[in-house]
């Protein structure tokens, strides 16, 4: 595996490295032991998919407040998405910037997110879907979000919105500290 830190310290771009042959190709899409070489977080208790079916479609931005602060693991196994990251430490020379890669069935990419920061992204292609290993169970009222559009982030998304559930729409204005 290979570890590629992004402009937000902590978080990586995970590539697979491919053992190729005449069959296609092998490669470890997680191991424990490699991520804690790179001193991050290996734990993963819950492993969730979620499948949009258009264009356009946007999904979070999405955090677990703490002590319920999850790392992920993220990786589009159908279609492509543009997947997106914002900064919440507090403590952080880059509290609040935000980074986004291209995540798609072909690339085999996987982007590693640490604890508090926010995670979303938008699809790219209809009917697609991705894979979220995570750190923590799910608790559904330690659940915090950003709009899509807070203009506090800026986040510029490639898509015209087509598909957005009413509360990622709706999240209040997020207060950085």
């Amino acid at each position: 595996m290979i570890f590629l830190e992004t402009s937000l310290s902590g978080a990586y771009i995970v590539e697979i490295e491919k053992h190729v042959d005449l069959r296609g190709f092998f490669a470890r899409g997680w191991c424990q032991q490699e991520f804690e070489t790179q001193g991050l977080d290996s734990q993963i208790v819950q492993s969730n998919i979620s499948f949009s079916k258009e264009m356009g479609t946007i999904r979070g931005m999405h955090y677990q407040h703490a002590p319920y602060q999850e790392s992920k693991l993220i990786r589009c196994t159908r279609g492509s998405i543009f997947d997106v990251i914002i900064d919440l430490r507090s403590d952080s020379p880059t509290l609040g910037q935000w980074y986004c890669v291209d995540l798609n069935e072909k690339n085999y990419r996987m982007l590693y997110v640490p604890k508090d920061f926010a995670h979303g992204f938008q699809t790219l292609i209809d009917n697609t879907e991705v894979t979220y290993h995570v750190s923590q169970i799910y608790v559904p009222g330690a659940e915090g979000g950003l709009r899509f559009d807070d203009q506090a982030v800026g986040i510029e998304w490639p898509l015209p919105v087509s598909v957005i559930s009413d509360k990622d729409k709706n999240w209040p204005d997020y207060e950085f500290l």
